[in-house]
């Protein structure tokens, strides 16, 4: 028996030497997050609208960057209070940060909010096509450089600050949303409300953890224009998106970043007001900054058990005939032999543990797409997170072509483009993400 115990003691001694060690590499989930006010001291072109400039600040626009680190993979994601950017400034940054960082496109998103009432970041890309007199001016590369670089030191900042954190996800809903496509006796479509039109009014929440169960940051998704405030509103702000993250943070202590979706046609209740007080602003902290902060209370199941992976894929679709291109975004086009010409859109996965898929596009995307994606994706957590990497123009649902309006007007897409978009990346949630390929 002496024996028998002495010959299997060395076996059992290296069998819980790698139980302990894959215990405590699936434990070794670190996050932090960085919040950097980004508020110019001067006046600057507003982006959303006609073409102005701004006269003051009603309220301070910031990024706020999430760092993640399964102890594998590092991945962070960027929310910034402004209307959007090229994909060709998101390359500028990307490659930026992967010479002086080692971080590699594939780890960083950079979402905009999408608010109407926040400074132009770089060149104008794809609106230019359509929208040309808005852009007879050249954007501010002082203002811009300064974007970039407070996320280089921002995520510089995030990285150094990776703590052990716990991380959990939970649905919540909001009526702080309407559908934005009014239509008319003739079926004739226009800006404004339609309350029996499409709507997504789910809230997906991802819930950081400090190790000690404390809140470290909110990540809400959450589709609905920054568009509270009109045209005429000349005060830089970051609009409904921006109040609800700074009403949520003084309630919680901790940052939100706000992750917009599938907004296209989606507008917040309130809308194109000619001032704060005149749109209700405040409101939305009830209806919407509320309802986070009682979803978030609903996560009890955090763990510090994280896997992160982080994939992507580009899907080609023809674009418009006759379509003209920004010199900038010559990476996102390509001709095929028949003579078609081809927007390149850029789609990214990351897949948290396994049962929450997240999927990015540069798109200002129809509700109704995202919502048959997530209702075929085999993920109980499916979001989509918008505005992300870029804007390459709306993408519509087919029905809504036939209606026309603003939005088949200013989409790049020939007919098709809904099908092809959400094919492939079904598809890629239901194959090579499910087997974790």
């Amino acid at each position: 028996m002496r024996y028998l115990t002495m010959r299997f003691l060395p076996v059992c001694i290296i069998l819980a030497h790698i139980v302990f060690t894959n215990a405590a590499f699936a434990q070794n989930f670190r996050a932090s997050v960085v919040k950097v006010d980004i508020t110019p001291d001067n006046s600057q072109q507003l982006l959303g609208y006609q073409a102005r400039k701004s006269t003051g600040v009603h309220d301070k626009i910031y990024h706020r960057i999430a760092a993640m680190d399964d102890g594998k993979t590092q991945f962070y994601i960027i929310s910034t209070d402004i209307c959007l950017i090229s994909p060709s400034q998101y390359d500028k940054l990307t490659a930026r940060l992967q010479k002086q960082l080692g971080i590699t496109p594939m780890q960083v998103w950079w979402a905009a909010t999408h608010t109407h009432s926040a400074p132009e970041v770089g060149p104008a890309g794809l609106p230019s096509v359509f929208l040309g007199d808005r852009y007879k001016h050249e954007f501010d590369a002082q203002y811009t450089d300064l974007v970039e670089q407070k996320i280089v030191d921002g995520m510089v900042e995030a990285k150094k600050n990776l703590a052990p954190a716990k991380l959990g996800t939970g649905w919540g809903s909001s009526n702080a949303n309407i559908n934005r496509r009014a239509r008319s006796i003739e079926g004739k479509t226009s800006l404004g409300m339609n309350p029996d039109g499409p709507v997504d009014r789910r809230i997906g929440l991802l819930r950081l953890e400090k190790a000690d169960g404390s809140l470290l940051a909110l990540i809400a998704n959450y589709a609905m224009h920054g568009t509270v405030m009109s045209g005429e509103n000349l005060l830089i702000s970051g609009d409904g998106p921006g109040i609800v993250s700074e009403y949520v943070e003084q309630k919680t202590g901790a940052p939100l970043l706000y992750i917009n979706g599938a907004a296209g046609n989606i507008a917040p209740i309130y809308s194109v007001y000619p001032s704060p007080a005149a749109g209700r602003l405040n409101q939305f902290k009830a209806m919407l900054g509320e309802k986070i902060i009682d979803a978030s209370k609903t996560i009890t199941a955090t763990s510090n058990q994280v896997t992160l992976k982080a994939a992507g894929t580009i899907v080609e679709i023809p674009r418009k005939e006759g379509l003209g291109w920004p010199d900038d975004l010559k990476n996102y086009t390509r001709t095929t032999k028949a003579g078609v010409n081809m927007i390149r859109l850029p789609v990214r996965f990351l897949k948290v543990n396994d049962d929450v898929a997240i999927w990015s596009a540069p798109l200002e995307l129809f509700c109704e797409i995202s919502n048959e994606v997530r209702d075929r994706s085999p993920f109980p957590y499916t979001f989509y997170f918008g505005y992300t990497n870029g804007w390459l123009g709306y993408l519509l649902a087919e029905e809504e072509l036939q209606y026309g309006g603003y939005e088949p007007t200013v989409s790049p897409y020939a007919p098709g483009a809904a099908k092809s978009l959400t094919e492939a990346v079904v598809n890629y949630l239901q194959g090579d993400m499910r087997s974790g390929h």
